[in-house]
């Protein structure tokens, strides 16, 4: 049977569906200095604490249209924060036709839809090179939701929610629901590709690569910033200080970096 889009479906029972979304971004620092290494994690662990990434997941439950049950959250010392949400249904005063199709998805603004239950969480990981020089940070979000709206909504927000080099986008849909004949529906919407839910102007910054199994609806997506500034990536100073083959050293040792995340195996 052809999957068609939800509004045009009567179903048998309500939408179990469930579709998980993943979202993994890094931020890389390069710190010459255990100073400098102490003083960027200090900065992000006060950046993206608990605090505020609790604020972010607030939003993204707004986007998607949940009710917060609940709030988990801890920072841990010596860095990172965790925060689990639960939600449940959200109130509903009218189905967008927009939910359904692939576009880019809303910055903070409106409750879109209603979930039946559902959860949120993020991890935080600061790291650094053993050999001093490069330093970063990873965040894990994943956005769990039962029902009709598909988590990719979040996306847009999410990625404008993080100052982000590479990012690594799961996104999958499990289970099965029936129209009113019996005939199961194992997804409730078209894709073809989660960069279809990225603005325009965020995917002329990365370079994307897709990794997909359309007939298990597991859908795969990878960014990697494609131009850097080098003074975003030091800490305490800037390039102007540096010579020209010390500039050189640092962009290609964040270049390898990136490379090594985005390909997912060590290049040298």
């Amino acid at each position: 049977m052809k999957e068609i889009p939800e509004q045009h479906v009567k179903l048998h029972g309500f939408n179990n569906l469930t579709k998980s979304l993943s979202f993994n971004m890094y931020d890389i620092c390069y710190t010459r200095t255990k100073e400098e290494r102490e003083a960027y994690l200090e900065y992000i662990d006060e950046q993206y604490n608990a605090e505020r990434l609790t604020t972010i997941l607030k939003t993204v439950s707004d986007i998607i249209g949940a009710h917060v049950l609940n709030i988990a959250k801890q920072d841990y010392v010596p860095q990172g924060a965790s925060v689990t949400i639960l939600v449940s249904e959200g109130p509903v005063v009218e189905v967008p036709q927009e939910s359904y199709s692939e576009s880019p998805g809303p910055l903070p603004d409106s409750v879109v839809m209603a979930l039946d239950k559902s959860h949120i969480t993020v991890h935080t990981y600061p790291e650094f090179h053993p050999d001093e020089g490069i330093s970063t940070f990873r965040a894990d979000i994943d956005v769990s939701t039962c029902g009709e709206i598909s988590p990719l909504k979040a996306l847009n927000y999410l990625i404008h929610s993080f100052d982000t080099d590479i990012m690594t986008i799961d996104y999958r849909v499990r289970g099965f629901t029936r129209d009113i004949s019996g005939h199961k529906l194992f997804i409730d919407h078209d894709i073809n590709s989660i960069q279809n839910y990225i603005p325009d102007e965020v995917k002329d910054m990365y370079d994307m690569i897709d990794v997909n199994v359309y007939q298990e609806h597991i859908f795969h997506t990878k960014c990697k910033l494609r131009e850097f500034d080098l003074d975003n990536y030091l800490f305490g100073y800037t390039k102007d200080t540096l010579s020209e083959s010390e500039q050189e050293e640092i962009t290609e040792r964040i270049t390898l970096e990136m490379d090594e995340i985005y390909y997912g195996k060590n290049l040298v």
